[in-house]
């Protein structure tokens, strides 16, 4: 199960669902805007739609109960789906009888919450913004361990709900000689392949030009994510002087799809990626795609 516990807001799904409602409640979109953005719809999930549909169901009632916004039919179905009790009938298979008790509770505590109006809607958050960023979006970051030079990607630069980080992406670069622009075009990025259960059509739909990574790969329908590694801005304060930026490689935007994600606090948490990073990709059944493939070149 791709999912951490059994309350409510658990997991990536909910977690998900949850933040993106609120995220776009607190830009000061209007609910009938966030519901165009994120419909309530029964999707296909993959395995243990039914499952997952429960913790979508339950993320997305809550979080419109709280900013005001639950309506009847949406808490019809809430109704529906718990009664139905996907979720406890997994919980009770692949962990046992006390945890799927467990997130029986917690689906009870829910409704007996949300079948009431709430009194207190949650205000809209302001949070604060970092505009004197140590680096920009798409700036190619190189540094060196040791002997050799490396170099990184600033593919996005993400601020949300108050905190900034720089979301790097590793080439496998690697070289006495400090990388050029054009050195770093005949190398590699480090991506993820991500299974999809949609025909290969909607896959493409989903996300555009994908099918040139299936035709260097010889492999299709799948969804291709970046591997980041992402560097709070607080932490960045710290070891920032370690890189210099010898230019800009953006990245086609379809291909930013978040593959995995790892927090790094230090150079040296970087270093340990790059002291050899083909192993690195190895370990973490991480793929390299050609830079040619992946970023707009002049």
């Amino acid at each position: 199960m791709a999912t951490d516990g059994v309350k409510i807001i658990d997991g990536d799904l909910a977690r998900d669902t949850y933040n993106q409602i609120m995220d776009l409640y607190d830009s000061g979109l209007s609910i009938e805007d966030i519901k165009g953005v994120i419909p309530f719809e029964r999707t296909e999930l993959g395995d243990d739609t039914d499952f997952y549909y429960e913790i979508f169901v339950t993320a997305y009632a809550l979080a419109f109960w709280e900013i005001g916004g639950l309506t009847d039919s949406t808490l019809e179905e809430v109704k529906r789906v718990i009664d139905k009790g996907a979720g406890v009938k997994v919980w009770e298979e692949e962990a046992d009888e006390k945890e799927g008790k467990k997130r029986r509770k917690e689906l009870d505590k829910l409704w007996l919450k949300i079948s009431q109006p709430n009194q207190k809607i949650r205000k809209i958050k302001k949070y604060r913004k970092i505009v004197n960023l140590f680096f920009q979006e798409n700036d190619v970051l190189v540094f060196k361990i040791a002997d050799n030079y490396h170099a990184m990607i600033c593919a996005k630069i993400t601020q949300q709900r108050g905190q900034c980080s720089y979301d790097l992406v590793a080439t496998t670069y690697k070289g006495k000689v400090k990388p050029t622009l054009d050195h770093l075009k005949s190398s590699f990025i480090s991506g993820l392949k991500i299974g999809s259960g949609y025909d290969p059509d909607i896959t493409v739909s989903y996300q555009p030009n994908v099918d040139s990574i299936w035709a260097y790969c010889g492999q299709s329908n799948f969804f291709f994510g970046l591997n980041y590694n992402l560097v709070i801005h607080k932490d960045m304060a710290s070891f920032k002087d370690k890189f210099e930026v010898v230019g800009k490689l953006k990245i086609k935007d379809s291909f930013k799809k978040d593959g995995c994600c790892g927090y790094e606090s230090s150079f040296e948490d970087v270093s340990k990626i790059f002291r050899d990073i083909e192993d690195h990709m190895r370990v973490f059944r991480q793929w390299k795609f050609p830079v040619s493939l992946l970023c707009e070149l002049e």
